[in-house]
């Protein structure tokens, strides 16, 4: 049977990486490339068998591809600590490589759940963000700050596997402004990178075309109050981006203080 590697990428999710660890126990070799969390994260990976490997941040592209340096075997299965695998996907995965894949290359739909319910709109499924199962070397992940692009190579050819893994996106409301905060700081300075510039109006429209997209081009009113929570959550997340690199660009200063004492009498 070909071994199978799979890593996991992590920060301070010590309530997350054991659900995620124990969803690929099944795989020869995993990986769990830690940025130096804060919480137990390390802890609890390395005690249910996972080789941590402490890797610093320097954008998602940049560490996606030091986690698949760090994996021993030819095939990787990709997985974020937000995620689960399924059996199903387990067992698609080693029937195929018992048979002889006939792509180097997979894409894996994703069943994202939030608030009690599976998300079937708001393109949130089926979700094929970047291929997840893949031989060394087919490809590799563009150094993206955020939402990382992947480059194939040679004559790498690309496939789809039929089931899906899971996606735990956001745990609570909270989490959602976490992520939209972490998020457009990224993508502002992506921006940065990228040379552009923004200014208030722009990031009003940005925003309000994220919405629309999320909540009414994809369907997201279908999903009930989930789906409108995603799409204010974009909403949110696009008009900080853009109002953050306007701000980077602005040369904002308080008003200048003056130094108050007591007035002297019958001056």
């Amino acid at each position: 049977m070909t071994a199978v590697s799979a890593y996991i990428i992590a920060y301070n999710e010590a309530e997350k990486i054991q659900a995620a660890v124990e969803s690929v126990l099944w795989a020869d070799d995993i990986v769990v490339a830690d940025s130096y969390s804060t919480d137990d994260t390390a802890a609890i990976a390395g005690e249910l068998g996972a080789r941590v490997v402490q890797i610093p941040f320097n954008g998602f592209g940049d560490l996606r591809n030091q986690a698949v340096a760090a994996c021993r075997h030819e095939w990787i299965f990709s997985l974020d600590a937000d995620e689960r695998c399924t059996a199903d996907v387990r067992d698609e995965i080693l029937g195929m490589l018992q048979q002889g894949p006939d792509a180097d290359v997979y894409f894996v739909p994703r069943r994202n759940y939030f608030m009690g319910r599976w998300i079937k709109h708001s393109g949130f499924y089926p979700d094929y963000r970047q291929p997840q199962f893949f031989r060394r070397g087919a490809m590799s992940y563009c150094h993206d700050r955020v939402h990382e692009g992947f480059e194939l190579h040679g004559d790498a050819v690309t496939g789809y596997l039929q089931h899906a893994i899971w996606q735990l996106p956001f745990k609570n409301f909270e989490e959602i402004q976490h992520k939209a905060s972490r998020y457009s700081t990224l993508g502002a300075e992506r921006m940065m990178d990228e040379g552009r510039t923004s200014c208030m109006g722009r990031a009003l429209r940005h925003a309000l075309w994220s919405f629309t997209q999320h909540y009414f081009l994809k369907n997201g009113w279908r999903d009930g109050w989930p789906g409108f929570v995603i799409a204010l959550g974009n909403f949110e997340g696009t008009f900080y981006k853009y109002a953050k690199r306007y701000q980077a660009l602005s040369d904002w200063c308080p008003p200048p203080t003056t130094v108050l004492r007591r007035p002297v009498p019958g001056s």
